[in-house]
């Protein structure tokens, strides 16, 4: 039985357009199962490079602009985390929305494991071209290493 399989769903969202039909998919999945639902989104982590490439963040050492470019991308992680918020109140679901700041692969299978996550939910997130192959594709990351079961949507 499904509900016996999936008691906490975590669907992770970078806002578009196929997280959104992840979301969407998990909030359906949810409402079929009656597990709880966590939105998760994961904000970049951007170190801070010494003159060597070193990461390094001394507080003292982040100017005006980072600070402002970190918060634009926490107002923008809420406004995302809003959408499937959105979506699973008109569903009935209830969710809790939550960011962290990391790697986005490494950081959605840390809150699967440390919350006993039943099934992960994701699109095929963000990044393609050039970017995807220096950074690796997320989706492949989590459905590679994930120690839960892990459901891509396209």
């Amino acid at each position: 039985m499904l509900s016996e399989m999936y008691k906490k769903i975590v669907v992770a969202t970078d806002g578009s357009e196929n997280a959104n039909k992840a979301a969407a998919s998990a909030v359906e999945m949810a409402k079929m199962t009656g597990a709880k639902l966590f939105a998760l989104n994961v904000l970049p982590y951007i170190p801070h490079l010494s003159y060597f490439g070193v990461p390094m963040e001394p507080p003292e050492a982040v100017s005006f602009e980072e600070k402002e470019y970190e918060a634009r991308l926490e107002k923008d992680g809420k406004k995302i985390l809003d959408v499937v918020r959105d979506m699973a109140e008109k569903a009935g679901v209830g969710v809790e929305t939550v960011m962290v700041k990391g790697h986005p692969g490494s950081e959605i299978m840390n809150f699967a494991q440390k919350n006993d996550i039943d099934l992960i939910v994701m699109g095929t997130l963000g990044r393609s071209g050039i970017d995807r192959l220096l950074m690796g594709s997320v989706a492949e990351d989590v459905v590679r290493n994930a120690k839960t079961r892990v459901m891509i949507v396209k």
